[in-house]
């Protein structure tokens, strides 16, 4: 089983991979650390997640750091849900690629 990583938020645009390893290695030793960026402007989406080589370091870092500055701003700390646990996003629902229904994108359609 894959183990428990811990979910980032409201990081600063700043935040590197590195900043936020180094931030968490004040709780234990690291395994991984990723910002999370957008794969066309390659800019922080503003979340992140940690993983911890001991997963007991986990909860100490959820107690320790959520609500701790790092680059400016108060992040928070959480477990992450695995992925098969989050809901199945729907965007409207239709065959013809998620345009708001089949009525031509964006506008709406005037009843007179």
């Amino acid at each position: 089983m894959a183990s428990q990583n811990l979910f980032i938020g409201s990081l600063a645009y700043a935040t590197t991979d590195d900043t936020l390893k180094a931030f968490f290695e004040q709780i234990g030793e690291v395994e991984s650390a990723r910002v999370i960026t957008d794969r066309d402007s390659g800019r922080s989406k503003g979340f992140g997640f940690v993983e911890f080589k001991n997963e007991a370091d986990n909860q100490k870092a959820v107690d320790s750091l959520d609500g701790k500055e790092l680059d400016g701003r108060a992040i928070s700390v959480g477990l992450a849900r695995p992925k098969e646990d989050r809901p199945k996003r729907d965007f409207g629902g239709n065959d013809r690629g998620g345009n708001g229904g089949g009525q031509g994108g964006s506008f709406r359609q005037r009843s007179w």
